[in-house]
């Protein structure tokens, strides 16, 4: 049964793993190997488990690590032609580099990415399909939810959503105007209420299991974003119609089956 491990998930730094304890695939290494590699056998699991990793956009938080991970490992890196010229271009990867194809099979799961809207080249999440008819997708680092990630994500069976930040603290807060503007706007980040708003959206299209992500340490909390996303949710039965559980910042130790 293929599982999705949480690895790391905040503004800090973001990479996931999806697959099985042998083999499977890891979106984003915005983290040192050391870190990733401690949070991988925590789990089970270890460095020679990746087979392919997929790279969102090239912000610090979801690339920082590629440069060593790719010189431990032998495993591709796949990314959208822009962002596959930036990783390029900055030697951000010491290996085999290649363009991200919609069908990609790796390990027998079927990855496919859809266009995020974000200030960043050309962002993207991704999709993965398995054998067994279950599918499971990272999407996290957009402004708004397009109708090409509605069309993409309707009916996933498991969905890492990003619910970055509360409204209020944000505004609030001690960021500066220009980031905080940068954040509201529809290339930012999404919002715990519109996280909440399409998490619906995904239920009621038969999405079984959400798992919020990507949270600001600074403009929000778990249980406020937990709490605002499920308060979206009233019309279904928690723990029955789905499951809902918040990505920690960093693992120490966990994942959801898909």
């Amino acid at each position: 049964m293929a599982r999705i491990y949480p690895l790391f998930s905040s503004s800090k730094g973001n990479s996931i793993y999806i697959g099985t304890k042998t083999e499977g695939i890891l979106i984003d290494d915005g983290v040192s190997f050391s870190r990733l590699k401690n949070a991988l056998e925590l789990n089970g699991l270890s460095a020679d488990s990746i087979k392919a990793v997929f790279v969102t956009h090239e912000h610090s938080d979801h690339i920082k690590g590629l440069s060593i991970l790719t010189k431990k490992i032998k495993a591709p890196v796949f990314a959208r032609g822009l962002t596959l010229e930036y990783l390029l271009k900055s030697g951000s990867v010491n290996g085999e580099l290649r363009e991200m194809v919609n069908g990609e099979d790796v390990c027998g799961m079927a990855v496919e990415c859809f266009r995020t809207p974000h200030d960043a080249r050309e962002s993207c999440g991704y999709k993965v399909s398995f054998s067994d008819g279950k599918t499971a997708a990272v999407c996290t680092d957009l402004g708004h939810v397009t109708e090409e990630i509605e069309a993409a994500l309707l009916g996933t069976s498991c969905v890492l959503l990003e619910s970055n930040y509360d409204v209020e603290m944000l505004r609030n807060g001690a960021y500066p105007y220009y980031l905080k503007m940068r954040i509201l706007s529809g290339d930012g980040h999404l919002s715990n209420i519109d996280s909440g708003k399409f998490a619906a959206k995904l239920v009621k299209s038969g999405t079984e299991k959400i798992i919020l992500g990507h949270l600001s340490q600074e403009n929000n909390r778990p249980e406020i974003a937990e709490s605002t996303v499920v308060s979206y949710l009233s019309e279904f039965n928690r723990n029955a119609d789905y499951l809902l559980s918040v990505a920690p910042v960093e693992t120490s130790g966990g994942f959801v089956a898909v």
